[in-house]
């Protein structure tokens, strides 16, 4: 979605504001907030994921690593779990 244009409405989407009155409590977590948490995570945070995004290569390879980093958290918490049980 990152490589469309400006004027596509799912680019507007993506990177849009609403509009409105705001729920009480917490923002609400965009998607773009989590590709900024996974690219902090993997070491990226002084890049622009957008402009990495443009590399189909290289955006591959960073959601390849972070699923990679979620699956073994999963794992992790999961074989901790039953350790204590």
């Amino acid at each position: 979605m990152a490589r469309m244009g400006e004027g596509r409405g799912v680019y507007r989407v993506l990177v849009g504001k609403t509009e409105g009155k705001r729920p009480l409590g917490r923002p609400r977590c965009r998607w773009e907030d989590n590709i900024k948490m996974d690219f902090q995570e993997v070491g990226g945070g002084c890049g622009d994921w957008m402009e990495l995004a443009q590399d189909r290569d290289r955006w591959r390879a960073l959601v390849s690593t972070v699923m990679n980093l979620r699956v073994s958290k999963k794992a992790r918490n999961f074989l901790t779990s039953c350790r204590t049980s």
